[in-house]
Formats: structure tokens, C-alpha cells, sequence
């Protein structure tokens, strides 16, 4: 069946990955809000899609280098429109603690290179949820993915393929769905043969 996945929160209503854009993913019926995680100086999960402020709040500068004190200064709606002004930028323990329950949530962790540790952040805060059937973990970075099953076997994983995925042998198949639940292609770089194959190894494909 198809899914409706409100990415970064329904974003074309309200700014991309804030409180209002997930309410609205929300109220529209989605079957999962997507939500991009980054780690800032002090540790903290946020929810961002670029690794940089600059885009979508009136601050510049790298996440990483910012403390959660620094980016909850950030007016991170005013970009998209006067009416949200104000918004917040909000971090993965606030997502959850709203959405958590009533809708299915895609967790996609950003460039973990850049955050070393921050599967075993994420881990302590789903430690809290008894069922974690309804949230999906996703990457392109495979070894993380790998290293996040490890951790937490109960959760879901989805590794997002590059363009180049197309060259993945069946051995490297095998290898993904043995810790991987989900396999996702961008739409324009799938065949059939790739989506037998995951099938074949008792994975599931989802495209973007």
C-alpha cells in the first residue's frame, strides 16, 4: 500500500520541521511524520534538516557549534511567513513527547560523521517508549544504521540508497536487510530486479 509520510512535518504549509508543520502532518492524516535529527554543542537532539541554521531561521552557523540555548533563540519561522513568527526550532525529546502514539514517526539521523555518539542519544531517548513499532529509523549512512540496530534491535530501520544503489550486488543485499527493515530508493534509480531482490530477503522497499 502507499504511505503518506508528512516530510520534515506537512511543509508546505508551515516552516519545514517545526511544532507547526508536524501539527499540520498531523491533522492532514499522514501515516508518519519525518523528521531530520542533528546534535547540537551540548548534546542535544534538534530537529533541522540542513546541518546549518542559515536556511530556515534568522541565525548562521553549524548546529554543531551551537548550544540548545543558542538555537532556541532562532526565530525559525519567519522565513516561511509572518504568521509564524516566533516558531522554534524544537529538539527529538519534544517531537516525541507530542507525536509520540498518535501517528508513526520517521526519524532520519543527518550526517552522523559529524556527530559521533548520536545513535546512543537517540537510543536513550526511545529507551523510554515501551513499543517502538511505529517508529522508523533512517540514514544514508549505512554503518550507522548497523550500529543503531545493534543498539536498539526493536526499532525499525531504513537505509536510504544514493543513485549509485543501483550497482548493489545481491550480497550487498543480504547484507542490508539483515539489519535493515527498509530499503528506499529515490523513484527515478529503482527496477524491479533491486525490489525482488529486497523482497527476496524478507526486506521491504519504500521509494521517494
Amino acid at each position: 500500500g502507499i504511505m503518506s509520510i508528512a516530510h520534515r512535518g506537512a511543509s508546505s504549509y508551515a516552516p519545514e520541521n517545526t511544532q507547526s508543520a508536524f501539527r499540520k502532518g498531523l491533522e492532514l492524516g499522514a501515516d508518519f511524520l519525518e523528521c531530520d535529527v542533528h546534535l547540537s554543542k551540548d548534546g542535544v537532539l534538534i530537529i533541522m534538516h540542513d546541518e546549518t541554521v542559515d536556511r530556515t531561521t534568522d541565525g548562521k552557523g553549524f548546529i554543531k557549534d551551537m548550544t540548545l540555548e543558542e538555537l532556541k533563540r532562532l526565530d525559525a519561522g519567519r522565513k516561511f511567513g509572518d504568521a509564524f513568527e516566533g516558531e522554534r526550532i524544537i529538539t527529538l525529546d519534544e517531537f516525541l513527547d507530542e507525536f509520540y502514539g498518535k501517528i508513526g514517526l520517521i526519524i532520519e539521523i543527518k550526517k552522523p560523521k559529524l556527530y559521533p555518539g548520536i545513535e546512543e542519544k537517540v537510543v536513550v531517548l526511545l529507551e523510554k517508549y515501551d513499543d517502538l513499532s511505529n517508529i522508523i529509523i533512517q540514514s544514508f549512512d549505512v554503518e550507522s544504521m548497523r550500529k543503531m540496530h545493534g543498539l536498539l534491535p526493536d526499532v525499525q530501520i531504513a537505509v536510504l540508497m544514493k543513485p549509485s544503489a543501483l550497482l548493489l550486488s545481491t550480497k550487498k543485499i543480504e547484507d542490508l536487510t539483515s539489519f535493515a527493515t527498509y530499503i528506499n530508493f529515490n523513484i527515478s534509480y529503482t527496477n524491479k530486479w533491486l525490489v525482488d531482490q529486497v523482497h527476496k530477503n524478507d526486506g521491504k522497499v519504500l521509494v521517494w
